[in-house]
């Protein structure tokens, strides 16, 4: 009996919105997320390229991508595949042909609680790959699965149609519909470290953030 569950992909983020999040570094995003929400714990396997998109969810069997190929069927210029794999190690569920196809078709990247393999393709394609783990055993393709539900990756909640923002310190996720008061915090956060730069550069011991922080507790 066929009881995989597929539902639509969301609608990816417009173009100028991706823009404003490729100079946003995910720090400030996680500040202004309460440092709560986010994705930690896996590895990187490209080299520099930010990660943008709107999540294209599947929850699958461990070790298994039978639902992952379906997933990249359905992919838009601007989704990134993000796969509950339950943190497997022991088979890879994304390699080179799958990482060719997705960009091939738009995918801007894979976020994978799980294994892949084929690690030095996707750092020289330098296509955004975050996983659990690497591994040189291949996937069963048997299912089950299901696309686009709400997924867990590294115990972090991922809706379909959540957004996504990668880089050297990891990922966060957060729902489309607050990226206009988010994309605002940052840059308030971003004027703030500017202050501060600045008042570092004075060479004084005595700083206004440290004092900030010292003040409250008595020290």
């Amino acid at each position: 009996m066929n009881n995989q569950q597929i539902n639509e992909a969301s609608p990816p983020l417009p173009a100028h919105v991706v823009d404003q999040f490729r100079n946003i570094p995910v720090a400030h995003l996680s500040d202004n997320l309460q440092r709560l929400s986010g994705i930690c714990g896996l590895q990187r396997l490209h080299r520099t390229a930010k990660l943008v998109g709107t999540a294209l969810t599947v929850k699958t069997r461990p070790g298994d991508n039978l639902l992952i190929y379906k997933a990249l069927m359905m992919v838009s210029p601007g989704h990134v595949l993000v796969v509950d794999g339950a943190g497997d190690l022991t088979n890879a569920i994304v390699g080179e042909l799958l990482m060719l196809y997705a960009r091939g078709r738009g995918c801007v990247g894979f976020v994978i609680d799980g294994s892949a393999r084929d690690s030095g393709a996707f750092l020289q394609a330098d296509f955004p790959c975050y996983v659990r783990g690497i591994s040189h055993r291949g996937p069963y393709k048997s299912g089950p699965g299901a696309i686009n539900v709400p997924v867990s990756v590294c115990g972090q909640v991922v809706q379909p149609g959540d957004v996504l923002v990668g880089d050297e310190d990891g990922i966060v996720s957060f729902p489309a519909t607050i990226v206009g008061g988010l994309i605002a915090a940052a840059g308030r956060s971003a004027s703030d470290e500017r202050k501060i730069k600045a008042e570092i550069d004075n060479g004084r011991v005595e700083q206004s953030w440290i004092k900030k922080v010292l003040d409250p507790h008595g020290l």
